[in-house]
């Protein structure tokens, strides 16, 4: 028996349900959501792990956002997390929205209809692959050496996991705004209490973080 856990963590809903905006580009990777506002609760904190500067806040944002690295050995996450392109690739170039040090520091498996060969940034590798949830999990597994696989996003990747039965702790923080449409994780919080047990914690910046695991 393997003590490997399947995490959803950090993601963030609109009060709505939506993870990300309609109409996605290279200059608005959240579509027409306010990435500040949608992520503010995290931006501030003081373990945001884009932070440059020396701050931000304590208590429990920044204790949730601690966790996004801890005992985590590999992430998945769908195409349109790593980037605004569809269908066939057209630019191999293109490396993803975060650089040339992704703040992974893990493989990283993209689930796509369209694989192209991995490439690695600092000590993080991207892996494009199609398959199944079940099939690209077992990549994951293999890979993360004993640690836990990440679930990063986007909803829809989510959804396909969720709906699987593939996920064992979820991590969700609900910001105070509405987007209206985009990419939607559910219509409401209550619908995964069926599967998990579920506790409701305030945040900052009116967050409210729903943690859910598997009785």
């Amino acid at each position: 028996m393997t003590s490997q856990q399947v995490r959803v963590h950090n993601l963030t809903v609109s009060r709505d349900g939506y993870a990300a905006g309609e109409g996605q580009s290279l200059e608005r990777p959240f579509g027409h959501a306010d990435l500040a506002e949608l992520m503010a609760w995290i931006l501030g904190t003081a373990s945001f792990p884009g932070r440059t500067t020396p701050g931000g806040s304590r208590g429990v944002d920044d204790h949730l956002a601690r966790e996004f690295h801890r005992h985590v050995g590999a992430e998945i996450m769908g195409r349109h997390k790593f980037g605004p392109q569809r269908g066939p690739w057209s630019d191999h170039e293109w490396t993803g929205w975060w650089g040339a040090e992704p703040p992974f520091h893990t493989p990283v498996f993209v689930m796509t209809h369209h694989e192209r060969p991995s490439f690695t940034l600092a000590d993080t590798t991207f892996h494009f692959v199609g398959g199944e949830p079940e099939d690209v999990l077992r990549q994951a597994l293999a890979a993360a050496d004993g640690k836990d696989v990440r679930l990063g996003g986007g909803a829809d990747t989510v959804r396909q996991f969720l709906d699987a039965g593939l996920v064992d702790t979820i991590h969700v923080a609900v910001a105070p705004l509405d987007l209206g449409g985009g990419s939607r994780l559910w219509t409401s919080h209550d619908e995964l209490t069926d599967r998990y047990e579920h506790d409701v914690v305030p945040g900052r910046h009116g967050v409210v973080h729903h943690l859910y695991w598997r009785e």
